[in-house]
């Protein structure tokens, strides 16, 4: 089961996630290459672990705007568990290195930007720019320049020979304020020891397995919470009426003449047809108006 544990020790918390499910679920529904799903599996991973400490009807969005093959990736996560995201290029693939996925390289140089939906008139939207395009790399820089907040994160995906997620998964462990010199030094020391998160989804560890892993050695570990995980779209037929509804007369108008009308959505893939008849009755319901 796909779920994100929260976790502390010391003065120490860590958010933890198994996240393979929803990962295959987004490959599957936008037709993800290897490198596509590595890397947008690995954003949506972080999304949902940056969106952990978010309160109820909270969200987040991360985009990743590299120069890379893979194009814009985008991922959008919730308190509640919930994600979505999509690649522009899914279909893209660049030769191994050293024997792994080149996502450093599908994702390119550019900019980060994390967007948080707060209940605030306006979002607020923090940016750095992209530092090796492995994104947990990525979005640790992010992290200490925008939030000012010191971090260890780690995202991986397995990819399996057929295309499949294998595992997927990442953390983001942080020092609470006041945190000791040791207690920062066995945290750096557990970081470099640590296997990776792939290997130990594969292995069939838990949220909280990989939780315990990291605070392996820490002392009064207490786990706070579990959150199950989703890929889950907002889409909708009704939504997708009421985008139709607010285009201009002559494009609605040039759409029944066409006969038909199909919207798809970039977070999920879902495609939504409407016959001539619906254009009709929703071009006449907003005439009515």
């Amino acid at each position: 089961m796909d779920c994100l544990c929260k976790a502390t020790a010391e003065d120490v918390r860590v958010y933890a996630a198994v996240t393979t499910g929803l990962v295959g679920e987004a490959a599957r529904r936008h037709r993800c290459g290897a490198l596509a799903t590595a890397a947008l599996g690995r954003v949506l991973t972080g999304a949902l672990l940056l969106a952990a400490n978010l309160k109820n009807r909270e969200c987040l969005t991360v985009k990743f705007q590299g120069d890379g093959p893979l194009g814009q990736i985008v991922a959008d996560a919730s308190a509640d568990g919930a994600a979505r995201g999509y690649v522009v290029h899914p279909d893209a693939e660049l030769p191994l290195t050293n024997g792994k996925l080149s996502v450093g390289q599908g994702v390119g140089r550019g900019l980060l930007y994390v967007t948080r939906f707060t209940g605030l008139k306006e979002p607020v939207t923090g940016t750095c720019e992209i530092f090796s395009g492995e994104i947990a790399e990525d979005l640790t820089r992010y992290l200490f320049q925008s939030e000012q907040t010191p971090s260890g994160v780690g995202l991986g995906v397995l990819v399996g020979r057929n295309g499949e997620t294998e595992a997927a998964g990442g953390f983001i462990v942080q020092p609470l304020p006041g945190a000791s010199e040791e207690t920062l030094s066995r945290l750096e020391k557990t970081l470099a020891e640590l296997r990776p998160v792939s290997a130990m989804v594969k292995d069939g560890l838990s949220a909280e397995g990989i939780a315990s892993e990291i605070l392996r050695g820490f002392s009064d570990v207490h786990v706070l919470s579990e959150t199950e995980l989703a890929f889950r779209c907002q889409c909708s037929r009704a939504r997708t009426e009421e985008i139709l509804s607010t285009l201009r007369d002559e494009d609605l108008d040039q759409l029944t003449e066409d006969g038909q009308a199909e919207v798809c959505c970039d977070f999920c893939g879902e495609k939504y047809h409407f016959s001539k008849e619906e254009l009709q009755e929703i071009r006449g319901r907003r005439g009515a108006n």
